[in-house]
Order: C-alpha cells, then structure tokens, then sequence
C-alpha cells in the first residue's frame, strides 16, 4: 500500500507561480512512477507531468511552465507551476505506479494504482 498526501495549492493570480509537494509512505518510493494529474470542474481528469528513474513528461499544455522533479532520499515528488493562467485552475492530484519491470510512460489516470485526496489550485485572471 502507498499514501500519498498533497500540500501547496492555494489561490494566485495569472502569471505567478505555485509549488505542489506530494508526500509519500508506505513502500519503497523509488520503485514507482510518479504523476501529477488535474480535473477541473465538469471535465475529466487529465494528465499534467511524470517523472520516472530519470525523465520527466509533460502535457503540451503546460510544457515549458512546469517542472516535476521528485527525491528519493524525502519520498516526495514535486510540480513547481510557472506562469499560471485561468485555464490551469483545477484540483491536482499526484498518483504513483508501481514500475520496477516497466518504466514506460503512462498518461492515463487507469494506469495508476495510488492516489492522493488532492490540492485545489485556483489562478485568477
């Protein structure tokens, strides 16, 4: 079993920055994939960023503005958010997958077997 628990999100205006930090327990951390998703109301849940051993992915949508990273050493994995827009208000959520025979990127939440509660992020225009 892995929990994960999210922090960081909050309310900022467009153009300004937020850092999500996802904690997690219970297993060996850095035998899992791990993924930030997004859901805003009445759309569904999409995919954000990934990091696995060493590469990081990212949605077109916020290449370029986010940069996920995570340290094995805490068990936390973070998104550092860049010029925020009113289009990425949503609650983010961060998702783990176990990976130690497959590394392969996966962008579908089905792919991941952990979840945290989620952090509403809110970018005002």
């Amino acid at each position: 079993q892995v929990e994960l628990v999210e922090s960081g999100g909050g309310l900022v205006q467009a153009g300004g920055s937020l850092s999500l930090s996802c904690a997690t327990s219970g297993r060996t951390f850095s035998n899992y994939a791990m993924a930030w998703f997004r859901q805003a109301p009445g759309k569904e849940r999409e995919f954000v960023a990934a990091v696995r051993r060493s590469s990081a992915d990212y949605a077109d949508s916020v290449k370029g503005r986010f940069t996920i990273s995570r340290d094995n050493v805490k068990n936390i994995v973070y998104l550092q958010m860049n010029s925020l827009k009113p289009e990425d208000t949503a609650v983010y959520a961060c998702a783990a997958r176990y990976s130690t025979f497959d590394w392969s990127l996966r962008v579908r939440p089905s792919d991941y077997g952990y979840w945290g509660q989620g952090t509403q992020v809110t970018v005002s225009s």
